[in-house]
């Protein structure tokens, strides 16, 4: 029997929100309802039932692993009322309440981040799928830990081409390479301010400015990260021609995943 522990969630989080709006792409919907996903080599099995959290786990594993990528201890209640003060964060936050920024890998978010590069979801998804399956390792049946640098770093671009990744597949390897050589050094990255991580991603071939802020956003918890993608674009242009309003300094990143996700979402917009 697994092991199932309960806890009460933070004002303002809603598990299924989190996981499907865009910021990662190994979670699934069961045939219990439960999200299903990998982190750190571990499959779990997670379900909110309103105010309580299920995890097919212990305290301990929760408090080592899920506390952390829940980003559970922050206090988005008192981010949502003060990016209340803007209209649209207002629409954004009422309709979409609890979404929260995932502390996921380093890594594999780099990865998943090159991936998504002129992409849909669906796609990013199935190529992930398949560079798990095809080189991480299996934990049970129809999971795979994501695979590491080291694995990757010994390959030929030649040789993800089950994966269907296109262009992508070297920059790929490139990201693989320049982490275990030490040229990109994700450590240094989480200790040092964000401007040092800006420097150091773009060292990787097809890193731009955008997977870039993803990566230190999602990967890293620089939450003063603004990732801009063709929905930020028209954010900016649709609803802040003038600039971003001020009470969203210092909680960037988190006001641009609620605007992001209520842009694509909302019925306020219609393309």
């Amino acid at each position: 029997m697994e092991k199932t522990f309960k806890i009460e969630t933070p004002q303002a989080f809603n598990l299924e929100l989190s996981l499907d709006c865009g910021q990662a792409f190994r979670w699934e919907k069961d045939e219990e309802g439960r999200m299903c996903g990998v982190i750190s080599g571990r499959v779990f099995r997670l379900r909110q039932e309103g105010g309580t959290l299920f995890c097919n786990c212990d305290r301990d594993t929760f408090e080592g692993v899920l506390r952390r990528y829940l980003d559970f201890d922050r206090d988005y209640a008192s981010l949502v009322t003060a990016f209340s003060e803007d209209r649209y964060l207002k629409s954004a936050t009422e309709q979409y309440n609890g979404i929260r920024i995932l502390r996921q890998e380093p890594w594999e978010t780099l990865c998943s981040f090159i991936i998504s590069q002129n992409n849909n979801i669906p796609r990013i998804k199935g190529i992930i799928s398949r560079l798990c399956q095809s080189f991480g390792d299996e934990i049970e049946d129809g999971y795979f830990s994501f695979p590491d640098a080291e694995r990757l770093c010994a390959l030929e671009p030649e040789e993800l081409s089950p994966l269907r990744a296109g262009f992508r597949a070297k920059y790929i390897i490139d990201a693989a390479r320049k982490v275990c050589s030490g040229e990109v050094d994700l450590k240094r990255i989480d200790e040092e301010e964000i401007d040092f991580g800006r420097e150091e991603l773009i060292k990787i071939k097809g890193v731009g400015k955008k997977v870039a802020e993803c990566t230190l956003l999602y990967g890293f918890g620089k939450y003063e990260a603004f990732p801009v993608d063709v929905w930020v674009k028209k954010i900016l242009a649709e609803l802040y021609p003038d600039g971003l309003p001020a009470c969203i300094k210092g909680a960037e990143g988190i006001a641009q995943q609620y605007l992001f996700h209520y842009r694509r979402n909302s019925p306020d917009f219609k393309d």
